[in-house]
């Protein structure tokens, strides 16, 4: 029996972070719950050890269900009649294991159901799914969408629809637009208001990820008369209340068994969510906020099922006499694709502890006032976040793209074929690094952190920590390239009044900070656990060679040479 958690004990590593002790306190108010449910944790050991369970059944389900249905979902796939979406067979099953195991509202309060999870653990049981089906994991994922009607929701709202999502309902978000992908501002959809308080949705949405969802977050234009952001407001749509229908299943490279619909709203009652004109100035970018953390937990477990299928491959397969594992070059392959696995995995789990410890805040300042110090600290954390998730959306999904690449170079020709995991991996990576914005997005989201300095401050907090004589000379390196990037940075930050200048190596700084921030978080790593070693010195050779090439780019790139690149 396969059980994708305690097949890896990489999981338990990050799961046991010290910072997970003050999480898991905050979450659980000091555990004053365990009077009123019994399966509410009775201190932070009792806390941990739910958490392993949970996950462990997680493995278990995505071991011998998810993973096993994962080819015949992706052959067949899901379909329309009658404008409604009909799953395939597997993913019908997968979707009620889940339910059956309680697994449908993880990160929600008990009061509504849910298990009351904080972000870390429901990341990692993310991760998880993703590595047995990256197409699964945009229908369980989206759960996290409920996390946006939790903050933004009136009560009678969050008792309505948050328990019907811990009880196994499906949500989706409902955004993008013909002609408002990237630029949600031109969302054109039109929000009426009626005399009973309730709206009439009509227009079309397009590359809606499970578009026939039970329950929909929908941004829509409540302003007449208005064109940009300021006129958008959020409403929640009820597949019962009828109105919205699927025209199509778009005919995807990838992640098949995920129904990516186009949506027709005639005449669709829905209900406000929170206040007008917020819908995308405020709510929605709560909402990408936790999306992009899901996406980077995605592109994490698609690097897991690249490293295990290439390393299985390797030592399976004989050219010349013996397993090619034995030959340089794919020795090569297989340690950087499980270098950047490390470090990627490292970055997120960094990522979701940030955003647990302001969470948690933000939402204790419903029930009272923080502290001075609360108050300063949850600020830290929410910049922190703000900075870290684009970079581990961002850094984590090209990663899995180039694993997915080189996983298939391992497999040589037959990777080629769809006789192998891999063919259908690297189809299912290739969206990762584009849905719920770009890579190029996430930079434009991330340059403000290089330039500010946030980026700097946190290396400059990794480097205060003390590492094995052992370890000190990937420190040294990283100490340099560190030198470097500052050094880089202020070179941009010197040339005045030219933005297309400072748009243009916007990437190259980004990418040195990620490179930089990974490759200390792998030698933390390292330091408490071995295991990490290898993948610590690999990446941190990598990360060097990137940190110079970017390095040299700038210091030799001046704005005139900006002319060279227009098209």
């Amino acid at each position: 029996m396969a059980n994708f958690y305690t097949d890896n004990p990489d999981l338990k590593h990050h799961l046991s972070h010290p910072l997970m002790q003050k999480i898991v306190e905050l979450k659980e108010r000091n555990y004053t719950e365990a009077e009123k449910f019994d399966y509410a944790p009775l201190d932070f050991e009792d806390a941990m050890d739910n958490y392993d369970k949970v996950l462990e059944i997680v493995g278990d389900i995505c071991g011998n269900i998810i993973a096993e249905n994962a080819e015949d979902v992706d052959h067949q796939g899901p379909r329309v009649e009658n404008g409604r979406v009909i799953y395939a067979d597997g993913t019908k099953e997968n979707l009620e294991a889940c339910r059956k195991a309680g697994l449908m509202g993880m990160a929600m309060p008990r009061r509504f159901g849910g298990l009351n999870f904080p972000i870390t653990p429901y990341i990692m049981a993310a991760d998880i799914v993703s590595r047995a089906d990256a197409g699964f994991e945009n229908l369980w994922g989206l759960q996290d969408c409920a996390e946006t009607l939790y903050e933004f929701g009136d009560e009678d709202q969050k008792q309505r629809f948050l328990t019907r999502v811990c009880a196994g309902e499906t949500m989706s978000m409902d955004l993008t637009e013909p002609d408002a992908g990237s630029d949600l501002q031109s969302v054109m959809l039109k929000a009426t208001p009626q005399e009973d308080g309730t709206w009439l949705l009509n227009g079309v949405k397009r590359f809606i990820t499970n578009g026939d969802s039970d329950i929909h977050l929908v941004l829509a234009r409540s302003e007449e008369g208005t064109k940009d952001g300021r006129g958008l407001s959020m409403f929640i749509y009820d597949k019962r209340q009828g109105g919205v229908n699927v025209r199509r299943i778009e005919n995807k490279m990838g992640i098949k068994g995920s129904p990516t619909c186009e949506l027709t709203y005639k005449n669709a009652k829905a209900e406000l969510c929170g206040s007008r004109r917020l819908g995308l100035i405020k709510y929605v970018m709560a909402l990408m906020n936790g999306a992009r953390l899901g996406i980077a937990a995605q592109s994490v477990g698609i690097s897991e099922i690249c490293y295990r299928e290439a390393l299985a491959y390797a030592k399976d397969r004989r050219q010349f006499g013996k397993a090619i594992i034995e030959f340089p070059a794919v020795q090569e392959l297989i340690a950087v694709i499980k270098a950047k696995l490390d470090a990627s995995r490292s970055l997120l789990y960094e990522t979701a502890r940030f955003v647990d410890v302001y969470k948690a805040y933000e939402d204790i300042a419903k029930e009272r006032s923080l502290t001075p110090e609360e108050r300063q600290e949850m600020k830290l954390y929410s910049k922190l976040a703000d900075a870290c998730t684009p970079m581990a959306k961002g850094m984590s999904s090209e990663y899995c793209n180039q694993n997915a690449y080189d996983c298939i170079q391992v497999h040589g020709g037959s990777g080629f074929m769809k006789d192998y995991a891999c063919e259908r991996v690297y189809r299912d990576a290739r969206i990762t690094s584009i849905y719920e914005g770009t890579t190029q997005l996430q930079v434009v989201a991330a340059i403000r952190h290089v330039t500010t300095g946030t980026y700097l401050s946190l290396i400059n907090d990794y480097n205060a920590q003390e590492v094995s004589a052992t370890l000190q000379p990937l420190k040294d390196n990283l100490v340099a390239m560190t030198a470097k990037y500052a050094e880089a940075v202020e070179k941009v930050l010197s040339v005045k009044d030219n933005q297309a200048y400072t748009d243009f190596l916007s990437r190259r700084l980004v990418e040195m900070a990620g490179n930089i921030m990974m490759g200390y978080l792998l030698l933390l790593d390292a330091n408490k656990n071995e295991s990490f070693v290898a993948s610590a010195n690999v990446y941190n050779k990598m990360a060097q060679a990137e940190v110079v090439k970017h390095a040299d780019f700038i210091a030799n790139f001046t704005p005139e040479q900006l002319s060279f690149y227009n098209a």
